[in-house]
């Protein structure tokens, strides 16, 4: 333990934070890219294809995402700001991995397993140490347990036998990627070992702090569950958002919810304390109240375009919307979970319900008015033993979906 405690402090101080890559150039990967490039940084970015690494070095703005909405926000195409003069594009993953210390991995929680296996002999091959930064928002099944996992879980499963050589940090919300593009105010979590996560804060991301704060937080797990989690949220408040539901509901959406990430965080291995954080009920707070958020839009989409049929359905709604919400993937991955833990989780099993098995359209509104009014919980709290319960056996103590005898 003493010596896994001293290589960690031994990779955080061999750490060059003039070292940093991107790989993925979505809309949070291009926006990471702005911010850095904005600092002076020398920022490497990965993407495979060769043609649009052309046309970001070329042009110094993404060809396929984010641009077009930083138009509509900045007045025109014109007006767009361009990546800084540090800022290049490359297809060579082997480059970014060998030349670079720290590397955000701004990809999908579905393409990450198949990436980290690309990266994996090339950081175990690398002469010096490399820390991942996560900022993905979902959640996925374990290959080998079928539990449901984070993606720091999912990296640490991976690259097990490389800890003496690879950290792993995690950034949560809240922001939105046009924001940290723009470089409006936006305050961060960061979670991880304490001396790496206070790097990452103090000499990577927070070099402008009327841009970009940070906090830190130990509970990695927990942030990552609560980014996970209110997405799911972001989809059923988009979708009632577009119902004639009245203004009192949101609020019981909001709250309900909450008991639902909080337990199931603490089932994954996290902590109830991160929903109190920023990471937790700030995050969902703008997720769910915004356009901007990807996830509300689905929602709201969803019940726009709904033909009865949500496999169709999700292929139009994804057309209309520039990168990729989580929240459809995540609750599908976390409706199996709940069904193997018989755990009792309306909206969320509400959730899965609408945007997977399909059905009447008018029936959408009785069903989130179910999830919501007819819960069978009675306490709007957690008691002391409840408490107690959860932090020792929290595989044990949640509410049952179904009882012995049903």
């Amino acid at each position: 333990m003493i010596y896994h405690k001293e290589r960690a402090q031994m990779i955080a101080a061999n750490l060059d934070t003039t070292r940093v890559a991107i790989i993925g150039p979505g809309r949070l990967g291009t926006s990471f890219a702005y911010k850095l490039g904005r600092d002076n940084k020398r920022i490497a970015i990965y993407y495979h294809n060769a043609d649009v690494c052309k046309a970001i070095n070329r042009d110094h703005i993404n060809p396929i995402h984010l641009t077009e909405d930083l138009a509509l926000r900045t007045g025109g195409m014109d007006r767009v700001p361009r990546l800084g003069p540090k800022v290049y594009a490359t297809n060579d993953l082997e480059h970014i991995v060998e030349n670079n210390d720290f590397i955000l991995l701004c990809v999908t929680m579905n393409r990450l397993p198949e990436l980290l296996n690309y990266l994996k002999p090339m950081i175990d091959r690398k002469a010096g140490d490399t820390c991942l930064i996560s900022p993905i928002k979902g959640l996925i099944a374990d290959e080998i347990t079928s539990e449901l996992i984070t993606p720091s879980q999912l990296i640490h499963n991976h690259l097990y036998n490389l800890e003496h050589k690879c950290q792993v940090a995690c950034v949560g919300g809240p922001f939105f990627d046009v924001d940290i593009a723009l470089g409006k105010p936006v305050c961060l979590t960061v979670a991880g070992k304490r001396r790496t996560a206070n790097i990452i804060r103090d000499h990577l991301l927070m070099f402008n702090r009327k841009e970009l704060n940070a906090y830190y937080n130990f509970d990695m797990i927990g942030v990552e569950a609560c980014g996970a989690l209110k997405n799911i949220v972001a989809n059923i408040k988009g979708l009632a958002d577009s119902l004639d539901l009245g203004d009192s509901i949101p609020g019981t959406i909001f709250a309900r919810s909450g008991v639902e990430i909080r337990s199931l965080s603490r089932l994954l291995g996290g902590g109830f304390q991160a929903f109190q954080s920023q990471a937790g009920v700030g995050d969902m707070y703008v997720t769910v109240s915004s356009l901007a958020s990807k996830n509300y839009r689905y929602g709201k989409y969803f019940y726009e375009l709904y033909t009865g049929n949500p496999i169709e359905t999700n292929l139009k709604v994804l057309g209309r919307i520039d990168g990729t919400p989580e929240g459809p993937n995540t609750v599908r991955n976390v409706y199996k979970y709940l069904e193997k833990k018989n755990m009792y989780s309306p909206l969320f099993s509400c959730a899965y319900t609408i945007f997977n098995k399909g059905g009447n359209k008018n029936a959408i509104k009785d069903m989130i008015i179910h999830a919501c009014q007819f819960d069978k919980r009675k306490n709007e709290y957690i008691g002391p033993f409840s408490r107690l319960m959860y932090r020792l056996v929290p595989d044990y103590w949640y509410r049952r979906d179904k009882e012995f005898f049903e």
